[in-house]
């Protein structure tokens, strides 16, 4: 498998050390990989109005514009890019879900965890995942699964959230949360929550990007704080 890969970082020093990382990872893996390199989140911008890149590993920090609102520009540009922040700060985790993160690498890397990104990002462009079909009053609806930000049970019937729209399906909870598989999380008897929409854990809450919050179940705090560690380390 061809991959286009741009690293994004204004120490070049680092920077070539994760290209180097990056080199072994497609030798040991059986991949070709064409590297980049770029010192700020502007000359990455200007690079890809002519051409595309499949993976981005993007420093959070840099001086002038950060890697986050790179992010966002680029998902406002509606690219398909996987993105792997990297950075020096744990609490930049809830920046991901906006963006749709694919992974973040704490400084310094460890080649190993790079290792597992990469061959996480190369299975994701080479497997489309397949959307989730629903029965919605009346029409069927197809739903990414990223799109979804929780499902909240109401009888025979759920309220599916994703961040501009709201949906009413007949499903059990049981049976959506089965489908949904790793990436979310049964906090309540009531409710599903996408583990990277989480922005914050408490003993009776989380709270959610854009500020809502859903009640966690009691004795749920320790098994979600490692299905949340576990979704952004893998």
């Amino acid at each position: 498998m061809e991959l286009k890969i741009a690293l994004c970082d204004d120490i070049a020093a680092e920077a070539r050390g994760l290209s180097e990382f990056v080199k072994d990872w497609a030798e040991q893996n059986g991949h070709l990989a064409v590297t980049e390199l770029f010192p700020s989140a502007e000359s990455f911008l200007f690079a890809i109005e002519d051409r595309d890149f499949d993976v981005l590993l993007l420093d959070i920090e840099m001086g002038g514009m950060d890697g986050v609102t790179l992010a966002k520009k680029l998902r406002e540009q509606k690219r398909k890019i996987a993105i792997i922040f990297v950075t020096t700060h744990r609490e930049f985790y809830g920046e991901g879900y906006e963006v749709d993160a694919l992974h973040y690498l704490i400084k310094p890397v460890q080649k190993e965890r790079l290792f597992s990104a990469l061959s996480r990002a190369a299975e994701k462009l080479s497997v489309s995942e397949p959307p989730l079909i629903l029965s919605c009053e009346g029409e069927t609806l197809r739903l990414e699964k990223s799109d979804l930000l929780f499902a909240e049970a109401h009888l025979h019937y759920l309220s599916i959230h994703t961040e501009k729209a709201e949906y009413t399906v007949k499903e059990s909870i049981s049976a959506l949360a089965e489908r949904l598989g790793d990436g979310f999380f049964r906090c309540h008897r009531s409710y599903i929550v996408s583990l990277g929409a989480i922005t914050r854990i408490s003993r009776t809450s989380l709270t959610l990007c854009g500020g809502r919050e859903l009640p966690l179940a009691r004795g749920k705090y320790d098994e979600i704080n490692r299905a949340y560690i576990r979704h952004f380390s893998r």
